[in-house]
């Protein structure tokens, strides 16, 4: 049975018209459209208010407001302290709630690794940070001194 449709390869298959499309499993050179991201739809229903539809993403843009204010404030240490809490409940809603909206930016373990690396970073920095430091790791001490005094 000869219909016209010549197959090129075996990897080339019929689209909906019939002309034979080559499949394969190559991203192709131009993005046409970006899928969301797993966990990036509403965490609420679509009949509620939009903040409602967003909280996650809204709860951890409100606690670094609040940081940042405090930073400005001239309480540096607690409020940048606060700006890393935010970002670890941020790798924490991504890697407990299903569906977390705009918190979902790339896949659930690039947002829960970057989060969580940035929010530990931020929090053991301004814990570091002199005058009168909370906390002391000696050997960043150390490698802070002899990175600056050599």
């Amino acid at each position: 049975m000869d219909d016209g449709i010549t197959v090129r390869d075996p990897v080339s298959a019929p689209d909906a018209t019939g002309r034979p499309r080559r499949i394969t499993r190559r991203f192709p050179l131009f993005t046409r459209d970006t899928a969301r991201p797993e966990g990036g739809g509403r965490a609420a229903a679509r009949d509620a208010p939009a903040p409602a539809r967003q909280w996650p993403v809204l709860g951890v843009v409100v606690l670094v407001g609040v940081g940042l204010l405090l930073t400005g404030l001239d309480v540096f240490r607690w409020g940048l302290v606060l700006v890393g809490a935010a970002l670890l409940m941020g790798a924490a809603l991504r890697w407990v709630v299903p569906d977390v909206g705009m918190l979902a930016v790339r896949s659930r373990f690039t947002d829960i690794a970057t989060y969580g690396v940035l929010g530990t970073a931020i929090v053991m920095l301004s814990l570091m940070a002199q005058p009168d430091a909370p906390l002391k790791i000696p050997f960043l001490n150390d490698l802070l001194h002899f990175t600056v005094s050599s």
